[in-house]
């Protein structure tokens, strides 16, 4: 067939010594081109594993794989091995080159690691790859013993085979006897028949007649008896050759699977072999690369140290730039003080001309002409003597002219400061008492609402049982330690259902659940107008008549004024406001008080 690309051993490459094993686990397996050749295959090859190109897996038992990824053959260990050997020398030469700078050091063991990570990886696919083995192993061991209880059972099939094999040697030789029998009577027969004949002169010819009717039925009794004995004796052996056949293929199926045991095993212990050679070259890995490990520990810490030693020097750098970006700024600061007391000096002793001048304004010149005419004459002054002159001239000048309302501006400003100080005082007290107001305030306000709020989730737990039938409702605080700031949360247990938040309720039960909440502040503290619009939108009959129940209950210490649709709501109305279209096509509203309506109107109407 053009379809049956050929068996799939026949297309995996592999060593000699492997493939036995690879033969009896894809022995049984076909390749072929498609998934509708697998199909029209399936019933023309029984037992046979069939698989796609695209990798569909059509199984003996009727199931069927989709495809799957492709993946490295399971038993190509060989080139691993190979691929393993050269790794680790590569491995090795890496490893020896660890040694050579400290510099390369830490790339080095990054590789080492690497490659210590693809031998594990390629550790855990041999794992698998011996897990798998196992696995075929134990299905092989599972055909074993289904092929001996096979065998077992064969065995005693055989027995009964035997046992009716010789009663049908019995039969057999029972019917060659009757048949034997049945011969030498058609014998008997025949010569009687040619005696007969001899005698049909002297016989009447009805009798002669009878007698050939008679013995030509016995012939054919006897003849059909001798077919029907050769027929079974024919299925006797036919049976016999069948049975044996599947003696003798039971036998060379149990040979084979004994072989593929034996092979496995042998495979298994191949692989358990390379197991613990790539173990212990990953340990040999490890004891070389637990020196390198801790030379670059030791050099990571020399670099730390000196990372730290940089980092304070560059800290200690930073602060003398600093002190000395202060230390400038503060001797150009003390430079320009020291420039100006230089300045201030030549001004104030003498070192610059004090003579007053007409744009200069001050104190009006002392009449000085008549006292100095009266002094003794002076020829020469002392160099002390002109150092003071100059001196007090230069304290007169910065002086400037005497106020003479300083006395009453200070006494003012004294006054001025007195009140205000007095008010700066006043301002505090009255601070301090309104301080302890706000605190009376929030305190009492904390109380007022922890008692509020305690009896309106009491009411609010009865009403949410009553407008639902049963369950349980609760309000909780979001942060009961602040009453001040807190939210309040709803948590409700429907009758039959778990408790649970607010928005997991349907419409109609978070209606019913905020109903129940505004009813349970009304009952709290009652309100003489509420306002509800379509409250009842969401809710079914039964609801309806509880709500309605409720609100009559309520009624009777607030007016509520409720925008609905629902009749069974209006049942509870005692006045009835709508809003109709007039004959002119206009809205018109209209009014009906249903306490007026006498029972006669009733009556009336019902007639």
């Amino acid at each position: 067939d053009g379809d049956i690309l050929g068996s799939a051993a026949a297309f995996i490459q592999t060593s000699d010594e492997l493939r036995p094993a690879l033969d009896a686990l894809l022995g049984n397996t076909v390749l072929v081109r498609d998934r509708a050749a697998a199909k029209r295959l399936r019933d023309a090859l029984p037992g046979m594993r069939l698989v796609t190109l695209k990798g569909e897996v059509f199984r003996p038992d009727g199931l069927i794989q989709a495809g799957k990824e492709t993946r490295a053959a399971t038993l190509g260990r060989t080139r691993e091995k190979r691929e393993l050997v050269e790794g680790l020398g590569a491995a090795n030469t890496a490893l020896e080159s660890l040694y050579e700078t400290l510099n390369r050091l830490a790339a080095e063991i990054s590789g080492a690691q690497k490659e210590i990570s693809t031998r594990e990886t390629k550790l855990s696919e041999a794992r698998k790859r011996l897990n798998e083995t196992t696995s075929a192993e134990q299905q092989a061991g599972l055909a074993v013993e289904s092929a001996r209880r096979q065998r077992d059972w064969q065995a005693g099939q055989k027995d009964t085979l035997k046992t009716e094999l010789a009663q049908s040697e019995k039969d057999s030789s029972r019917a060659n006897a009757e048949l034997d029998e049945v011969e030498e009577k058609l014998d008997e027969a025949q010569v009687k028949m040619r005696g007969l004949n001899g005698e049909m002169a002297a016989l009447a010819l009805d009798e002669l007649q009878s007698q050939v009717t008679y013995w030509g039925a016995r012939v054919q009794v006897s003849e059909r008896t001798v077919a029907d004995g050769r027929a079974r004796r024919v299925e006797r052996e036919q049976f016999i050759e069948s049975v044996l056949a599947r003696i003798a293929s039971a036998r060379r199926r149990v040979d084979e699977v004994d072989g593929a045991f034996v092979r496995l095993e042998e495979e298994k212990a191949s692989l358990l072999k390379q197991e613990g050679e790539l173990q212990s070259q990953i340990e040999v890995f490890s004891l070389k690369i637990e020196p390198a490990e801790a030379a670059l520990a030791a050099a990571e810490q020399e670099e730390t140290d000196l990372q730290s030693r940089e980092t304070e020097a560059q800290r200690a750098l930073a602060q003398i730039e600093r002190y000395n970006s202060q230390a400038q700024i503060e001797l150009n600061r003390k430079q320009e003080a020291l420039e100006s007391l230089r300045r201030r000096i030549e001004e104030d002793f003498g070192l610059v001309q004090f003579d007053y001048h007409t744009d200069v304004s001050g104190p009006v010149p002392l009449p000085l002409g008549e006292m100095v005419e009266q002094l003794p004459v002076v020829t020469e002054l002392s160099p002390d003597l002109d150092d003071s002159l100059n001196q007090k001239r230069a304290q007169l000048r910065r002086m400037g002219a005497v106020n003479l309302d300083a006395q009453q501006e200070f006494e003012s400003v004294r006054e001025r400061y007195d009140f205000m100080t007095t008010q700066v005082e006043d301002l505090k007290q009255a601070e301090i008492d309104l301080r302890q107001v706000i605190a009376e305030l929030d305190e009492l306000t904390k109380r007022e609402f922890f008692k509020t709020f305690e009896l309106v989730a009491t009411e609010f737990k009865g009403i949410f049982t009553r407008l639902f039938g049963g369950g349980s409702a609760r309000l909780v605080l979001t942060d009961p330690d602040n009453l001040t700031v807190t939210g309040i949360d709803i948590e409700a247990r429907l009758p039959g259902r778990r408790e649970q938040g607010l928005s997991l309720l349907s419409g109609g039960e978070r209606s019913l659940t905020a109903i129940s909440l505004v009813f349970a502040l009304l009952k709290v503290s009652p309100t003489p107008v509420c306002v509800m619009d379509e409250v009842d939108a969401m809710l079914d009959e039964a609801n309806v008549g509880r709500f309605r129940d409720l609100l009559t209950e309520l009624g009777k210490d607030t007016q509520f004024i409720i925008v609905t649709h629902n009749r069974n709501t209006v049942q509870a109305a005692d006045v009835i406001y709508g809003i109709t279209k007039g004959r002119d096509t206009t809205s018109q509203v209209i009014s009906l008080r249903l306490d007026e309506l006498s029972d006669e109107m009733l009556g009336g109407n019902r007639g």
